[in-house]
């Protein structure tokens, strides 16, 4: 699904991952973090996508703080170690300001 996000400006934090062979408790954990971020103050939507093991999530956020509070909420602190120790053979995670967004919809 395409979020649905305001006009700019707001901000994008994409999170590009390779998975390491088996679930291992993602799936689960994956939903309930998509769970917990809807939550968040700040949180404006998400896209995910994944294929031949390479994985892209984009998360919107309404500005820097929202990004600063999720990453240091606690819940979500513990699912990125345990990203680290079991579910990620490599991941980037890159924060960007979106200035302009064009929209599509037939």
């Amino acid at each position: 699904m395409i979020a649905h996000t305001p006009a700019p400006p707001y901000y994008a934090v994409i999170f590009s991952s390779l998975r390491t062979e088996g679930d291992n408790g993602y799936g689960q954990a994956a939903a309930r973090m998509l769970e917990l971020a809807r939550e968040q103050p700040g949180f404006l939507g998400v896209e995910s996508a994944r294929e031949d093991g390479l994985g892209i999530t984009v998360s919107y956020w309404s500005n820097e703080a929202a990004i600063l509070a999720w990453k240091q909420q606690a819940e979500h602190q513990v699912v990125r170690e345990k990203g680290r120790a079991t579910w990620y053979s490599a991941f980037q995670t890159r924060v960007c300001k979106v200035e302009r967004a064009y929209t599509f919809q037939n």
